[in-house]
C-alpha cells in the first residue's frame, strides 16, 4: 500500500499496481461503496496487465480507513450505504486528485493519468474531471451525476460514461437529464447498455452480466489508450 499526503495535510492509503514493464500511464480508480476490497483490487492488476500503473485511494479513511466489504450479506450492504451517506463528497474528490497527483509524479507513472470509478466512483470520476483536469475519465454507472450537470462546463477532457438502462440507483428521468446535458459535448462519450442494471461490469455481483461488461471494459481500455499514449 501507498501512503497519499492529503490536500488538506493528512494521510491516506492506497493500493498501487504496476505493470510487468515497470512503468506505463496511469489510471487512477475510484472505489464503488465496498471500499478498496477485492474487486478494486482485480480491476487494478487487470489494468497493470494492460501496461498502465494503477492506484486505488481509499475514500472511506475519513471515516473509517481501510474498510473492506462484498456485496454477498445485508449486514455489509447496510454499512457500505452508511459510509456512503457519510462521505463527505467534496473531500473525497480532492483525495482522489491527491492520488491523481501522486501517480502523475510517481517513477512508475509517464505523467499521463486518467480517472475510472464505478458507482459512487462513477460520480468521482465526472466529478474529479471538471474539478482537477485528468488527462481523460471513465464513469460506469455513476450514481448522482444529475445533481452536478452545472460544472460540466468546466470539462477540458475526455470523459466517456458507461450507462445502464435500468439502473435503479440512476432511473430513466435522471439519464434524461444527463442525454440532455451532456450529448452535444464533443468532449463526451455516452455508451448506453439496454437491459442492464447498476453494475453489471461488477464480476460475481447480482447484476453482473459477462458480455456488457466485456464491452464497457474494451471501450474503455482503448479511451486510455487512446488518451494516455506518451
Amino acid at each position: 500500500m501507498e501512503t497519499i499526503p492529503s490536500l488538506d495535510g493528512q494521510e491516506f492509503a492506497a493500493y498501487l499496481a504496476v505493470p510487468a514493464s515497470g512503468k506505463g500511464a496511469g489510471i487512477v480508480l475510484l472505489q464503488e461503496i465496498f471500499g478498496v476490497n477485492k474487486v478494486m483490487r482485480k480491476i487494478a492488476d487487470d489494468y497493470a496487465e494492460q501496461g498502465f500503473t494503477v492506484i486505488c485511494p481509499d475514500l472511506f479513511w475519513r471515516q473509517q480507513p481501510g474498510i473492506q466489504l462484498t456485496d454477498q450479506s445485508e449486514a455489509e450492504w447496510a454499512r457500505a450505504f452508511e459510509l456512503y451517506k457519510g462521505l463527505d463528497e467534496a473531500k473525497a474528490v480532492e483525495d482522489a486528485a491527491a492520488a491523481m497527483n501522486y501517480l502523475r509524479q510517481h517513477p512508475a507513472c509517464n505523467g499521463k493519468v486518467g480517472a475510472t470509478g464505478y458507482c459512487l466512483g462513477g460520480k468521482l470520476a465526472y466529478l474529479i474531471a471538471v474539478r482537477f483536469k485528468p488527462d481523460c475519465a471513465v464513469g460506469y454507472y455513476g450514481v448522482g451525476i444529475e445533481n452536478a450537470l452545472d460544472e460540466a462546463s468546466n470539462l477540458t477532457t475526455p470523459l466517456m460514461l458507461h450507462i445502464a438502462s435500468e439502473d435503479q440507483f440512476c432511473p430513466q428521468e435522471a439519464q434524461a437529464k444527463i442525454h440532455a446535458a451532456l450529448d452535444d459535448n464533443p468532449l463526451i462519450t455516452i455508451h448506453d447498455y439496454a437491459g442492464q442494471d447498476h453494475a453489471f461490469a461488477r464480476v460475481g455481483g447480482k447484476h453482473y452480466n459477462a458480455e456488457a461488461a466485456a464491452l464497457a471494459n474494451q471501450r474503455s481500455l482503448e479511451f486510455f489508450t487512446t488518451h494516455l499514449d506518451s
